[in-house]
């Protein structure tokens, strides 16, 4: 029988049309920096806008390193990029022939963000979608991530061109999907979810943000934003809730002083155990 495979020397157009690997799926992942070696890399995604999802990033990766683990954040949310702020890092990023170095945050995390390769990070971001999600790739290409045990990617919400750029071209490990009680997120949070079964991409679990608020006076939870679904979106899926984290003023204030890597976010301390338990 002859050789219908492209390894035939003589191989021609025609002769293509039937070769054995034209039709099979070609991956389309990004080969790291020669300088990074991360073990395990971990997408925190939501289906919308305004839930918190830097915050949860930012919570987990700090506890992942308080926990004596090796951690960095990649900071894919091009065109609302705060994990520089959350952290007190500034650029401009440095770099050599080799690649780009992340900015090391006072903790010891690794981040690397749009803001920290602009010269005025208070300057839009106004690029098309490819251009973003190009940009994204190059922060996994060009940046010397070193050894890390976990990369934490702060996606940008909902399900365009960045999340499926994340999804085909990092060697994602798992997700975490954040979201809010309200009765909307239903629908978002399935949306989030259905895009990462198609990728076949594990979900780890969820985490609810701004779950309630405990008052000053009398220590009761007031739900400002409704009853919490969490737990039935999350039978009705079969995904883990790994964490109900209430609105907290020391959060928002740790973030706008740039000293986000000293909360202790208990309220996700399900979510950590989870993580750690990929290495074992």
């Amino acid at each position: 029988m002859a050789d219908r495979s492209c390894s035939n020397l003589e191989c021609s157009k025609e002769s293509c049309e039937g070769c054995e690997s034209k039709n099979q799926p070609q991956s389309l992942l990004v080969e790291p920096n020669i300088y990074t070696n991360v073990k395990k890399v971990i997408g925190v995604v939501s289906g919308k806008g305004g839930v918190g999802k830097s915050m949860i990033t930012a919570s987990l990766a700090t506890l992942m390193q308080k926990e004596g683990f090796k951690t960095g954040v990649l900071d894919a949310d091009i065109t609302g990029p705060s994990i520089p702020k959350m952290f007190g890092v500034k650029g401009p990023a440095q770099g050599n022939e080799e690649g780009i170095f992340p900015e090391i945050a006072p903790n010891g995390t690794k981040i690397m963000s749009i803001n920290l390769l602009m010269e005025n990070e208070d300057a839009p971001v106004i690029w098309r979608g490819p251009v973003i999600a190009n940009m994204v790739k190059q922060f996994w290409s060009d940046v010397m991530w070193g050894d890390l045990d976990y990369l934490f990617v702060d996606m940008p919400p909902g399900t365009g061109d960045v999340p499926l750029t994340v999804f085909q071209s990092l060697p994602i490990d798992g997700i975490v999907v954040v979201t809010s009680p309200q009765d909307l997120v239903s629908m978002i949070v399935k949306k989030a979810y259905h895009m990462a079964k198609a990728m076949n991409i594990p979900i780890l679990g969820i985490i609810e943000n701004y779950s309630y608020i405990k008052c000053p006076d009398c220590n009761k939870e007031i739900k400002v934003f409704g009853e919490s679904h969490i737990d039935k979106i999350a039978t009705e899926l079969d995904m883990e809730v790994l964490g109900k984290v209430p609105i907290n003023a020391e959060y928002a204030k740790a973030a706008d002083d740039g000293v986000f890597y000293q909360i202790q976010n208990e309220h996700i301390r399900k979510a950590v155990l989870k993580l750690s338990n990929l290495l074992k």
